[in-house]
């Protein structure tokens, strides 16, 4: 018997690490700019990790997400939504367990992310790093 097989990982197969490590290597190839990687897994109840990166203009933000959201949808990670894209100010593109905050600098200024979880640690998004090296999520139950 042959067993047909698809040509994308399963969903559940495909780890938040993972889906934000290809979200950065596609922002970084579109010239992104001081990208930092949240782990926010003990901190939050709807996502794992918060990619934050800039662009120096509204295109250069459009063509990050742009990236972004093409590179999941590649992988066979659509994400959830994309907010802001038309303006290119802020654009928030909902990967489920990864939330990916794409700012023109000086809003990105202004809202100051990183301050507002600086409780959460910053992770080297270097391959190699395994998730359960990482404290789990709580539960809220």
């Amino acid at each position: 018997m042959i067993k047909k097989t698809s040509p994308h990982p399963r969903p559940d197969a495909f780890s938040s690490r993972e889906k934000s490590r290809m979200a950065i290597l596609a922002a970084l190839d579109k010239k992104a700019e001081r990208p930092v990687l949240l782990d926010v897994r003990t901190l939050s109840s709807f996502a794992d990790y918060f990619l934050i990166c800039s662009g120096r203009s509204d295109r250069q933000v459009q063509a990050i997400a742009d990236a972004i959201v093409e590179s999941l949808k590649r992988s066979g990670h659509p994400p959830l939504g994309v907010e802001g894209h038309a303006e290119g100010r802020w654009v928030l593109i909902d990967c489920a367990d990864v939330i990916v905050h794409v700012f023109h600098e000086p809003v990105r200024e202004f809202y100051n992310l990183e301050r507002l979880w600086h409780n959460a640690p910053r992770v080297d998004p270097a391959p190699g790093e395994d998730d359960a090296e990482r404290p789990a999520r709580p539960s809220l139950t």
